[in-house]
């Protein structure tokens, strides 16, 4: 999902966030020439999440 044109907004239900998710969103990241992405997390008791910054 993309937001404002300018943030990838990858939302995901898993116990726990793999590496692969996070290498995952870089690649679109890098892919769009985006700057940020935001990686959210429902599938525990608390909302966990992850900013990705496309360094370019």
């Amino acid at each position: 999902m993309v937001w404002y044109d300018a943030i990838i907004l990858e939302i995901k239900a898993v116990s726990q966030i793999p590496t692969v998710f996070q290498a995952q969103l870089q690649n679109y990241l890098r892919c769009t020439n985006m700057e940020l992405g935001i990686l959210i997390n429902f599938g525990t008791s608390s909302l966990i999440y992850k900013r990705i910054i496309n360094l370019k």
